[in-house]
Parts: structure tokens; C-alpha cells; sequence
């Protein structure tokens, strides 16, 4: 990087040690501010990835609180800057307290050149590092599909799946846990087909006592029953060009599963009360979290039905079973949530990170999500930590402890693989992704041993 684009913003009123810092970081472009409305002025226009700060600011150098303030302040404005506080010799307490606040580091006076070089290089390396695993991530939570945030290589094959099948009109069932996305899923296969422009119609066959099931569906007409004071069309009707997302439907009860296999067979439905035959032009997508081969086997979901329903198949993986796409997820739904609640938070720390990967999220996306908003609202640091997301930290895994260059490499291997799979193994786009040429490509995958 040329010095132009390595931006460093110094927090600092002495003017002497302003001379001497612009001499320590001459490879870096200086921008020099001297008191509280100045630096946040300078953060906001030159967006630094690295800033020394002098916690003695005016009006009151000998007291710290205005140094305190300008941190929190800068890392509401921008949460990713990495801020080395610039603490006197014996002012430790100071320098943790800024710490806990969320300044990246610390350094004492007087200024050793040297060594405040290295901290503030290894802070700019960190930044960029951050920056790129969050670019790609970002990348890889929009480029499957629109709303599904996916890196892990089975959720990749089930996004090309839905684009594959999103422009036909095949009858799809979607399987999985609870709280895992199936109507994700189904909007998806709505939106990227012909019918979006029409309505997405959903109904769930486990919220609707069976006595009423059958004229939401349906539709019946006036005096049909006692209360049917006027004609009412059901949600296959109001679904009309568009999509029928028919959920939970393994709870369909045995007496409404012939006249759903007829729908599906015919494409014409009665009203409840009705002679007439109204067709009916929809794309039909179920879905379930049960057993239906167990269902079936047992007497409780009819075989033809199934086969009707089924003739695309797709299911989702568990949250647990899709590697990387946790704290993915994660990091998305905070970002939501804080946006929301006004707060501005700097990311999951280490624990929290080790225990949602531990965790076997048993309500999958769903739960995830609920933990997340709830630790948004109780967190009272930086970042957002284990126990304000109410997880146990696994065993061992207590605040690891790892090199920069471990970090990194750990960092560099994910996103390799991540490209890999967005690019479905063609070389040239994947170093495209990286931003990288392809003999760079190249050597990063013989160093991880990553080449066939």
C-alpha cells in the first residue's frame, strides 16, 4: 500500500510531541487534531483505520475524562478503528479502563518510536485483515440468494438448487427443523421466478383448528354453514398467479389431504357450498419439519399426496451442521439489531464467538436470532460477549490466546474456501472475489495445502 491510503489520525495538544510523532510515521499519511471537536472532525472526514489517542486533552489536560469521551465517542462513530490510547508512565488504571472501553491498545510515555511503530503497524495490519474477512462475508451473505446469508458449502449447493428450480412451476417441498428458514426458502423461489410479480400467499396447516382449515383454504360460499353470511374466497384463490406456500404440512389433517391431492392433480378447486369449478393457476410450495417417509409408514400423511408435493425436493441443513454460516449469521442479525436499538457494538468477542460455534442451536436460525436481540439490549461492553448471549463457553476454549500470524492464517483459509465455493472452483473468478491475481491465488492454496 502506498502511504496515501494508510491513514493515520494522532489525538494529541503538545505540539513537540505532534513534531516527533509526524517523524515516527513518516510512511503513514499524519492528520494531526489537538482537542475533542477536532479528532471527531478528522475521524469523520478522513476515516482513519488507526488512531493514537492522548487521553490529556484540553480544556483540562491533567484530567482524563475528556480523553475517555473522545474513545467512546470515536468508536460510536466508526467501531472498527483500531484506537491506541497514549497513557502518562503511571497512569495503568487509565489505560485498562480505556481498554475495557474498547480501545484497540495502550502505550506509555515517553515515546519509544520504535516500539509505538510496531503497535500501530500491527493495528493497521489487524484493521485490513478485519476489513477483507468482512467484505467477503458481506459478499458471501448476499451472493446465494437474496435474504439468505450463506458461506458454508451445503447451504451454497441448496442456493444454486433454489435458483435452478425458482423459474418452473414444479411443486416443491422444503424440509427442515424448526426455525431453520423455510419460508425463507419459499419467498426466495417466489421472488427469483416469473410470479413475482403476483402474491406470495402463506398459510401454516398447524395454527388452524382442523373445523376451520378447510374454508381458509377453500373458500366457501354465502349460507354455506350457520355464520356464512356472505361469499368468501380461501388462500389457494387469493393466491391467484402467484405463489401457495402451504406450511407445516405434514399437520394436514387425513380428511383435507384428498381434496389438496385433487387441487394439485386438477388445478381447480369448489368453494365449500359451491358446484362451480374455479381453476386455479398457482405455484404450489410445502414444507414441513417431520418425518412425512415416517408419517406415511404410520398411516398419517397419504403416499400420493407426497408424491405430489415432492417433485422437487430441497432441505435445509440444521444451523449446527453448516460450518461458518454461525457467527455469519451472527454477525448480520447484530448488525440489524444494533441499527435498531440504537446501540453501537464492535462485534461478538472471543468467548462468544467460541460458544456459538459450540452451541447446538436446537431452535437453528430462529433461536439465534432471539438470543442476539436480547444480547444487543443487555450487553454493557464493546462487543458482545458469551454471557450476554446466555451460552455456556465450551470447555478449553477460555479467552484463546493466538499470534497475529495465527489469526491471520485462520482468517486467509476461511476466505479462500469461501471463494472457492462462490466461485464453484473456477481459479480466475475466485481470485477475482479476493481481489488478488491468480498466481497469488495459487501460492495462498499451496501454502494451506488447499490444491488437489
Amino acid at each position: 500500500m502506498n502511504s496515501g491510503n494508510k491513514k493515520l489520525l494522532v489525538v494529541e495538544d503538545d505540539l513537540g510531541l505532534q513534531s516527533q510523532l509526524r517523524w515516527c510515521f513518516e510512511n503513514y499519511e499524519v492528520i494531526i487534531a489537538e482537542d475533542k471537536e477536532s479528532a471527531l472532525v478528522e475521524l469523520r472526514r478522513h476515516e482513519p483505520p488507526v488512531v493514537t489517542l492522548d487521553l490529556g486533552l484540553p480544556p483540562d489536560p491533567a484530567n482524563v475524562s475528556v480523553g475517555l469521551d473522545v474513545l467512546q465517542e470515536m468508536l460510536k462513530i466508526s467501531p472498527h478503528t483500531k484506537i491506541i490510547v497514549v497513557t502518562g508512565n503511571e497512569d495503568h488504571e487509565h489505560a485498562v479502563k480505556s481498554i475495557a472501553l474498547g480501545a484497540y491498545d495502550f502505550y506509555q510515555k515517553p515515546v519509544d518510536a520504535q516500539f509505538l511503530g510496531l503497535i500501530v503497524d500491527r493495528a493497521y495490519r489487524l484493521y485490513a485483515l478485519e476489513k477483507e474477512n468482512r467484505r467477503l462475508v458481506e459478499r458471501s451473505a448476499t451472493s446465494p440468494l437474496a435474504g439468505i446469508i450463506a458461506s458454508s458449502p451445503e447451504m451454497v449447493k441448496l442456493c444454486r438448487m433454489v435458483e435452478k428450480v425458482a423459474p418452473t412451476d414444479a411443486t416443491t417441498l422444503i424440509l427442515g427443523e424448526s426455525g431453520t428458514g423455510k419460508e425463507v426458502l419459499a419467498r426466495a423461489l417466489h421472488d427469483l421466478s416469473h410470479r413475482a410479480g403476483e402474491r406470495f400467499v402463506a398459510i401454516n396447516c398447524a395454527a388452524i383448528p382442523e373445523t376451520l382449515l378447510e374454508s381458509e383454504l377453500f373458500g366457501y360460499e354465502k349460507g354455506a354453514f350457520t355464520g356464512a353470511a356472505k361469499q368468501t374466497i380461501g388462500k389457494i384463490e387469493c393466491a391467484q398467479g402467484g405463489t401457495l406456500f402451504l406450511d407445516e404440512i405434514g399437520d394436514l389433517p387425513g380428511s383435507l389431504q384428498a381434496k389438496l391431492l385433487r387441487f394439485l392433480q386438477e388445478r381447480v378447486i369448489e368453494r365449500i357450498g359451491g358446484r362451480e369449478e374455479i381453476p386455479i393457476d398457482v405455484r404450489v410450495v410445502c414444507a414441513t419439519h417431520q418425518n412425512l417417509d415416517d408419517q406415511i409408514h404410520d398411516g398419517g400423511f397419504r403416499q400420493d399426496l407426497y408424491y405430489r408435493v415432492s417433485e422437487i425436493r430441497l432441505e435445509i441443513p440444521p444451523l449446527r451442521a453448516r460450518q461458518g454460516d454461525i457467527v455469519a449469521i451472527g454477525r448480520a442479525l447484530l448488525h440489524q439489531q444494533a441499527k435498531k436499538q440504537g446501540r453501537s457494538l464492535r462485534g461478538f468477542d472471543g468467548d462468544a464467538i467460541a460458544a456459538m460455534d459450540g452451541y447446538g442451536w436446537p431452535g437453528n436460525v430462529r433461536e439465534l436470532e432471539n438470543r442476539i436481540k436480547r444480547a444487543v439490549i443487555m450487553a454493557e461492553g464493546a462487543q458482545v460477549t458469551a454471557e450476554d448471549l446466555e451460552l455456556p463457553i465450551p470447555d478449553g476454549q477460555q479467552a484463546p490466546l493466538c499470534t497475529l500470524r495465527q489469526v491471520r492464517e485462520a482468517a486467509e483459509r476461511q476466505v479462500l474456501k469461501q471463494a472457492l465455493v462462490l466461485a464453484d472452483g473456477n481459479m480466475s473468478r475466485a481470485a477475482e472475489l479476493l481481489g488478488i491475481t491468480r498466481p497469488t491465488l495459487y501460492s495462498l492454496l499451496e501454502k494451506f495445502q488447499m490444491r488437489e
